[in-house]
């Protein structure tokens, strides 16, 4: 690398982290001022727990959002104060293609990308567990909707099925519980119970009944209680698309796969999430395109206009991103697809720009 690339590189990453150390004490602020009046209520709550279990998460969660705008931004700014400095003329000068000029920038790109995939897959999600248990318990109010599971179903594997009418969370009991075998589409066994509790890694029915099928008879036995196991969980029975952002991708990913086969119905939630973690740090290189082409010519009211702009076309990316998340977890959707549409469409206007800038 020579002396110009080290220069732009460290300018880059100087501004990039400096711009990410700006929106990041403003979200704070603006967080603790709607909640301090919760941290007070609790009489319990330390402040050792708000800035360890909260506050510590909070800023890992928004300095992970904030990073495709604080790059945008940087990038665009800097890239003014070249411009206006007539540092560009010079380089311009010297023979240097745009396409080289991208150079560092793209060095820059590849070292924030590799640390937000990072970031993404593994250390946001645990730390979103510790937060989100926070919020749980000292600044939601919890609703009983939220305890209770209705008319739940899961397939086990390719011939067990299992279904509760009623299930709480919070008490892990229900009732209503029914399982059955089967063996080439024709009922084998069947157990239900009029209640079931989860204590201690064992189910514990009452009021059973159990049916063998047999060819040429039925065997029936029940009983008031039985202690058994079964290969599902009480928390099999919570799918909530909020679960995914607590999951490290590869346990992500094998949650996934469990309940394809167990014949959960819509999972694009879970989906998008997954595709997200991926897609969103690697638009890196395609904000940094269009901010260095945007900001890459010098232009009449200076860096002011081209933060205009900057922040108009990133606010449009941003509508794109919600708009893709949300079409992509609409059952029937192609998820991936969605996911990476804002990444195509602004890759494509990345390219026009590359090519206009570079002539």
């Amino acid at each position: 690398m020579k002396i110009l690339d080290w220069y732009i590189l460290k300018r880059y990453l100087t501004t990039f982290l400096f711009t990410l150390l700006i929106l990041i004490p403003i979200a704070v602020a603006i967080d603790i001022a709607e909640k301090i009046d919760k941290f007070l209520r609790n009489e319990n709550l330390t402040f050792i727990e708000v800035v360890d279990d909260y506050y510590k998460n909070f800023i890992i969660y928004y300095a992970n959002t904030f990073m495709p705008l604080a790059l945008f931004l940087a990038v665009i700014v800097f890239t003014s104060r070249l411009a206006n400095n007539t540092e560009i003329v010079a380089i311009n000068s010297s023979q240097i293609s745009f396409t080289r000029f991208l150079y560092p920038y793209f060095i820059g790109a590849t070292i924030v990308t590799v640390i937000a995939l990072g970031m993404n897959h593994y250390v946001v999600p645990s730390s979103s567990k510790t937060r989100k248990k926070f919020e749980r318990t000292y600044l939601k109010k919890k609703r009983y909707q939220d305890q209770l599971v209705k008319e739940f179903s899961l397939q086990l594997n390719d011939s067990t099925y299992m279904f509760v009418q009623n299930y709480n969370l919070k008490t892990n009991s229900g009732s209503h519980f029914s399982t059955s075998i089967y063996e080439d589409r024709k009922l084998k066994f069947k157990l239900i119970a009029d209640h079931i509790r989860w204590k201690d890694t064992i189910f514990k029915l009452q009021n059973w009944k159990a049916r063998k099928i047999y060819k040429d008879r039925d065997s029936i036995w029940f009983g008031s209680s039985m202690d058994t196991l079964f290969s599902f969980t009480p928390k099999d029975f919570n799918y909530k698309s909020a679960m995914a952002q607590e999951m490290p991708s590869n346990e992500l990913k094998e949650f996934i796969d469990i309940s394809k086969k167990r014949g959960v119905k819509n999972l694009n939630a879970y989906w998008v999430e997954l595709y997200k973690r991926t897609s969103l740090p690697l638009a890196s290189y395609i904000l940094t395109i269009i901010a260095v082409a945007l900001a890459y010519k010098k232009r009449r009211g200076g860096i002011g206009v081209n933060l205009a702009l900057g922040i108009a076309v990133m606010f449009i990316y941003v509508f794109f991103l919600k708009v893709a998340e949300v079409l992509g977890a609409v059952a029937g959707a192609n998820s991936l697809l969605n996911v990476w549409m804002p990444n195509f469409v602004f890759g494509a206007y990345a390219t026009y720009l590359y090519v206009k800038s570079r002539k």
